[in-house]
Order: structure tokens, then sequence, then C-alpha cells
């Protein structure tokens, strides 16, 4: 009897070792970065026994996709199950073999011991102040003691209670400053405990069966959304002359709960959480609604309207040149996205802020025009203009314009446009001058019977202050008609290109430096005198 319950006794004992968790801490080898989400390459080697263990892998991504977790294990080990979890719970998660838990398990044992010693002395140095206090009171009540010797019992009295007093207080200083180091040692050790946690509350359980001892290496991929990419650039000319000079940089965002330390990072312009369903059409059918008035096109963002031939200023330059930033950047085109694949290790912070990544350096090939619609803006802007720009790999993206040495403002590079040159706004040219004045004597308002008519005059003056010959596109327009009671007759265009059905008038201008030329249009409106035309 006594054997088999010995027996069972030693059954418990293997089952409560082996159902203990075995804990490790996953690093983060490699991250592909989308545009919205990354997948996440980490692994792990822990010391396994044989038999079935629960793995707890700490270090993972606060939020990630449970179903796309996949754990890479040698033959001899079999994953029987995985769970994700934040909330894990266990008295076994602190691991006191760590050295850096253990060398503050150590100071704060030593510092409790001294504190103990402190306190003892000081209750010590406490009592004996009580017992001379209580020998003053009865040898004051005797009176067979001389005057002599009373003397010399108060001054005795008086050294040695100071003495007592001050060692009392130096002994609290000690204490004091023991229990300011022990609570500094406390909160060490719960960021040396803790610090996972603190940083990671995610956590991947493993049921696992091993068949045999000894140590596992694991790899653990999976899918995270809390990160994400989008380009940049960074634009620098040193004139109409010279080839732009293009910093495609990617700047990667990521709140995963762990830091990717010296990382191998992969940007791809897909989005693994799109929807890739491909449409249907259904049934179209009209109905009545409200009418909606007519608005006319903001062409406040000239590098959509620029069409035609190229100007002064073309530079060629067959093949793209790179920098040795682009050695260490592979670009994999197939036939749905676009990934650049960096062999120089980053280090991205979990801190949600834009960590800036060079990704290579391009010389466009570009030509140079100025653009101008002064009837929204009295400025003229330098374009360039890139052809067969799709070679180039771009991305939608903001860029900053760097020209002639000087920062000018940002623009954004659209290359998902339909046409086939791609339009870089390069920033304001005050040197050229620009304005769109009202002829008062030749505009003005008739009333004829039921209608009124009212005829409009601009002069716009265009003066190069460079001291080289520019080419200017120009543009303006007149309103277009959606009412048949109203009315427009163009009276003078000053020879404009014009497009009828917007109304957009087009002069490509040549002035050569300090030369000046003055463009006349003109328009009547004519409408029933009962109707107001508000814009």
């Amino acid at each position: 009897m006594k054997k088999i319950l010995l027996i069972l006794t030693l059954f418990v004992s293997v089952i409560a070792l082996a159902q203990k968790p075995i804990f490790t801490s996953a690093k983060v080898n490699a991250a592909t970065v989308y545009t919205n989400g990354a997948e996440l390459s980490q692994s792990t080697s822990l010391t396994l026994p044989k038999g079935t263990s629960e793995i707890v892998i700490k270090n993972v991504a606060d939020y990630l996709n449970e179903n796309t977790v996949q754990i890479g294990a040698p033959s001899s080990l079999t994953v029987l199950s995985v769970q994700f979890t934040q909330n894990y719970i266990s008295e076994y998660e602190i691991d006191e073999s760590n050295p850096a838990i253990k060398k503050v398990r150590d100071s704060i044992t030593y510092v409790q011991k001294e504190i103990a010693k402190v306190q003892i002395d000081k209750v010590s140095h406490s009592k004996t102040v009580e017992l001379l206090d209580k020998n003053q009171q009865v040898a004051g009540q005797n009176s067979g003691l001389s005057v002599m010797e009373l003397m010399k019992l108060v001054d005795y009295y008086k050294a040695k209670r100071t003495e007592l007093s001050n060692a009392i207080t130096t002994f609290q200083e000690k204490e004091n400053k023991l229990n300011e180091q022990l609570k500094k040692l406390n909160s060490k050790l719960e960021i040396n405990t803790k610090n996972e946690e603190k940083t990671s509350r995610g956590k991947l359980i493993l049921q696992v069966m091993n068949e045999v001892a000894g140590n596992v290496n694991l790899d653990i991929n999976y899918m995270t959304n809390n990160a994400s990419w989008q380009p940049f650039y960074d634009l620098r000319a040193e004139n109409i002359q010279e080839p732009i000079n293009m910093m495609y940089k990617a700047q990667v965002v990521q709140n995963t709960g762990i830091d990717w330390k010296k990382v191998k990072l992969t940007l791809s312009s897909g989005n693994p959480n799109q929807n890739n369903e491909a449409p249907i059409l259904q049934a179209w059918f009209l109905r009545y609604g409200y009418p909606v008035a007519y608005g006319y096109r903001n062409q406040n963002a000239p590098v959509n309207m620029i069409q035609g031939k190229a100007a002064a200023g073309e530079v060629n330059a067959d093949k793209m040149e790179e920098s040795s930033i682009s050695n260490y950047t592979t670009v994999n085109e197939n036939q749905l996205n676009v990934s650049f694949d960096i062999e120089i290790p980053y280090d991205i912070l979990s801190n949600g802020k834009a960590h800036s990544v060079a990704l290579k350096e391009i010389k466009l090939p570009a030509t140079y025009r100025y653009y101008a619609a002064p009837r929204v803006e009295k400025e003229a802007f330098l374009l360039a203009q890139i052809n067969d720009y799709s070679k180039f790999n771009l991305l939608p993206g903001e860029a900053n314009i760097i020209f002639e040495g000087m920062y000018v403002g940002k623009t954004f590079i659209n290359p998902n446009q339909t046409a086939d040159t791609l339009s870089l706004s390069m920033g304001r040219d005050k040197k050229i001058s620009i304005k769109r004045e009202k002829v008062t004597d030749k505009s003005g308002t008739k009333f004829l019977s039921s209608y009124k008519e009212q005829t409009f005059t601009y002069d716009i003056t265009v003066r190069n202050n460079k001291k080289e010959t520019v080419e200017i596109l120009l543009k303006d327009q007149y309103p277009i008609s959606t009412d048949k009671e109203v009315t427009i007759e163009v009276l003078e265009k000053d020879k404009a290109k014009v497009n009828e059905e917007t109304g957009i008038m087009t002069w490509e201008l040549k002035l050569v430096p300090n030369e000046t030329k003055k463009i006349r249009i003109s328009y009547k409106v004519k409408y029933p005198k009962d109707k107001v035309i508000d814009n």
C-alpha cells in the first residue's frame, strides 16, 4: 500500500511539473510593412522536455490576426494548438533565473537586512534614553547626593543623552535613505519582471508534443494591423537645365506594442486587408432628384492641367542613375504591387511616430516650363514634366521641393493619372510678375427691354524679371452657360487657343529677360434682368 501511494505521489508530481508553462521571449527579425498592416517574422529558442508542454511566447504584437499565425518548428515537435491572448496570468510568469532579476533580488535582500540592523540600533538607543531618564528621576529624589556629585551626574546625563539622541537621528536618516533605496530597487524589479507586459500585452500560448528533449528553435509569423507606411519624396533641382534629384523615401509608422530592433524591412504597396472580390454590376435605375448648381472646376492645381508640347530646358537622361543608398534597396515589381527590400537593418520604435526610411535616389529627366492662371493665383508656377514616369515605380505621396538650394514648399506626386506626362509643381517663382486687372471703361452693364447685358474686359500683364528667357503657359477662362436664357459671347481673346466646352483660353508665351507682354480678354453675358447670377 505504501508503495502504491509513493508511486501515485511521484506521478502527480511529474504531471504538475509537466503542466508548468515554459516562458520564452520572441525577437523580431523581419517586417513586411504594407500600406495598412504588417507581417512580422519572429524567432525564439528554448529548451523543452520530452512529452507535452505549454509554451508562453512573450513580446509579440498587442493585436494580431490569430488566423494568420504560423509556427515553424523542427520535425520532432508537433504543435497541438495556438492561442493568442492579452490577459495571460500565471504564478510562474516571473523568470527568477533572469540574471538582471536575480541581481535586483539580491540587492533588495541586502538592503532589507541593513534596514533591520539600523532599526535594532535605533530601538536600542531609544531604550537607553528611556532608562537614563528614569535613573535621572531616581537620582533627583535621592537627597543624599552632594552638590559636586549632583553636578557630575547632570553633566554625565547631558553628555550621554545628547550622544544617544544624535545617534538616533543618524540612524533615522540612514533608515530613510535605505527605504528610498529599497523603493527604487522594487521599482526596478517591477520593470525587469514586467517589461514585456508594459510594452507588449500580447502572448502566444502553444501546446506542443516533443519527441526528444533538448533545445528547440521556433519561427513565428503573423499579420498585425498596427503598422503602415507611405511614400515621401525630396525633389531637388539646381536650375531648369539640370535633371531633378529625387530622394525616394518612406515614412514607416508602427504601434504594435513591440519595438523593432535591427530588423530587415520590406515595404510593399499592397494592402492585405482590402476586399479582393471583383465587383459585379447591377441594374442602374434613373430617378428624379433635386437640381444641382453647375460649378466650375477649381484650377488651383496646375499639375493636372498641363498638356501639349514640352518647353525649354530639356535634359536627356535615358537611364535612371542611383546613389549608394539605392545599392541597399531591391525593387520588386509584380502584377499587382511594388515592394522594396531594404538590406540595411532599421530600428522602428512602437510609438506611433513616423520613422523616415531612405529607399533610393533617382535622377529624373525633366523638361521645365512655367504656368500661370491669374484668375485664381497671381503668381507663376514652375512645372517639371516627366516622360515615361512608370519605369520609376513611383507611388502617390507628398514631396518636399528644394529649388536653387532653397526650400520652396510641398507638392503632391500622383503617378496614377492617365496622362502620358507627369507634371510636378516645383513652386512659385517671384521673379515673374503677373497682374490681372479689370478694364473699367471697357466693362459695364446695359439694360435691353427684358434682358440685362454685362460686359467684362480684363488686361493680363506678364513680365519676366529673370536673367534667362522663359516659356510660360498662361490660362484664363470665361463662363459657360447651362441655361438657354443665358448667353455668353467672347468679344476678344487675343489669339488664345479656346476650349469651347470648358471656356478655358490658353496662351504659350516666350519672354526674354525684362520683357513685358499684355493680353486682353473680353466677354459679354446676356440674361433676363429679373434673374441674378451670383458667380
